[in-house]
């Protein structure tokens, strides 16, 4: 039996196993599918709430704490597993924003690095932006990561931690339950055991916590995006515009998206979308008309009330936690999601307070 036993693979699954194991705990992580194969694969990678002072503050603690942590990371997992993450350090520049005061305004408070910037400074940083812009908003620290690569480099220093096993591809059919503990959960392979438990499922996550009689509001939250087959230079950075962004990568490759649709636990690609985010792309990087569209995919993020997550303990039980509900911002808020579970469950001192985010709040 394991001290911990997390069941989802995401990312945040992942690096809650990584920061256990580095504190000297036996951790198995349990996945219906392969490690980082939903969510964790199909977004973005933006290091950045989208718009970040429309969220509420809760939000921002989480993400201001993780920001500033993936460098590190992005180094030890490159350093662990030969398998480089792509952080790419070049800022955020959005335009078009209506609420441009309430931005600025949400900086000062939190000491954010946002700042108004003049034409001439957008087109000097981003020359095949679509013309006729005045001016935008600018955050020089967000970073962007390849979430894909992200998630393999966080699988193999799994693998390479003797700490830690990997149970792929058995997905949980129910809780073994005694009183107020669950002792593990039940698979098609048998019983997997563990004295603490974790529900870091995504979307899922609701319908595991049904199994145990809880219920948290979070549900599947469709979305759909795009990769052209760029050059290196046509996109340099992040762009966002009209609630939607352009993220481009090393190799040259740039991801539009995203939409948000209801299709409850149904994944599903649709003309639709197709052609309104290769609209939003050519809307944003008229050149991008000149490249093919590689791929198109869709996935589902774990929705929840005003993108507040759920972390900390389920009530009524001893040894079950639960991390999951951060919505459009998995990766964004995964450091500090997963460091203050950690702090929690090894009953150290929090990062951040621990109240906004409880399954009672």
């Amino acid at each position: 039996m394991s001290d911990v036993l997390i069941v989802g693979g995401g990312v945040i699954g992942m690096m809650l196993a990584r920061e256990l194991a580095q504190t000297g705990a036996e951790v198995t992580l349990i996945d219906r599918k392969a490690c980082a194969q939903e969510s964790s694969w199909a977004g973005g990678g933006i290091v950045s709430p989208l718009y970040p002072w429309r969220y509420p503050e809760a939000v921002t603690q989480l993400a201001t704490w993780s920001q500033s942590s993936y460098v590190h990371l992005s180094d030890e997992l490159l350093d662990e597993t030969g398998c480089d993450p792509e952080l790419r350090q070049k800022g955020m520049l959005m335009v078009d924003v209506d609420d441009q005061e309430e931005a600025l305004a949400w900086a000062k408070r939190f000491h954010r690095p946002l700042r108004k910037v003049d034409a001439g400074f957008v087109y000097q940083k981003e020359p095949n932006l679509v013309q006729g812009l005045d001016e935008a908003l600018w955050m020089p620290e967000v970073c962007s990561i390849r979430n894909p690569r992200l998630g393999r480099s966080l699988r193999q220093s799994l693998v390479n931690n003797p700490k830690v096993k990997l149970l792929e591809q058995q997905e949980v059919q129910g809780f073994v339950q005694d009183g107020r503990r669950i002792l593990g959960v039940n698979t098609k392979g048998g019983v997997v055991r563990g004295d603490k438990v974790v529900i870091a499922a995504g979307a899922w996550s609701a319908e595991l916590l049904k199994m145990v009689g809880k219920d948290i509001p979070v549900k599947p939250v469709h979305g759909q995006m795009m990769l052209f087959k760029a050059k290196p230079g046509v996109v340099n950075r992040v762009i966002l515009k009209g609630g939607r962004y352009v993220i481009p990568r090393s190799d040259g490759r740039v991801l539009v998206g995203s939409t948000l649709e209801h299709f409850g636990f149904e994944k599903k690609t649709t003309g639709d979308a197709a052609r309104s985010l290769y609209k939003t792309a050519l809307g944003i990087i008229p050149e991008l008309d000149n490249y093919a569209v590689e791929h198109h995919w869709s996935g589902l993020r774990p929705g929840s009330p005003e993108g507040i997550p759920y972390i900390g303990g389920v009530s009524g039980f001893d040894n079950l936690f639960v991390n999951a509900g951060q919505y459009r911002n998995g990766l964004v808020l995964a450091p500090a999601s997963i460091r203050l579970l950690a702090d929690i469950m090894l009953e150290r001192e929090t990062i951040i307070p621990a109240e906004p985010y409880q399954l009672d709040r």
